[in-house]
């Protein structure tokens, strides 16, 4: 028996994750796709001009499987006092890297009580 996607088609504006084990290439869905990194400014995405003068800081954290996890990750962190912006880089499975903009230095505290709300943890800073 055969069970078809009923969500087949990447939302517009979004990226497909490929899962790293799949060997077929055909293992992604459409529900954890991510915002597309090459949008323009005008879909919500800073600019290189928009990012100077913030602090930027580089977190491990593991546990994160799709881009459902980034969004838990992006949303706790997005909600810290002074955070510009958040990028992940995903690792599927594995440890990934969580950079965070923000006005001022934040406590590794806070953004590892953040992470841990979203279910993650950050293994190194």
């Amino acid at each position: 028996m055969t069970i078809e996607n009923p969500i087949a088609a990447v939302p517009a504006g979004a990226t497909e994750l490929a899962l790293a084990d799949s060997s077929d290439g055909d293992a992604s869905c459409s529900c954890c796709a991510i915002p597309d990194a090459s949008a323009s400014k005008a879909d919500g995405v800073a600019g290189a001009s928009d990012l100077a003068g913030l602090v930027s800081a580089d977190y491990a954290v593991a546990g994160m499987t799709c881009g459902s996890c980034v969004r838990h990750v992006s949303a706790e962190l997005g909600a810290l006092e002074g955070v510009d912006s958040v990028d992940v880089a995903l690792v599927a499975g594995g440890v990934s890297t969580v950079t965070v903009r923000s006005r001022s230095p934040l406590a590794d505290a806070a953004v590892a009580a953040a992470v841990e709300e979203a279910g993650y943890e950050v293994v190194a800073v």
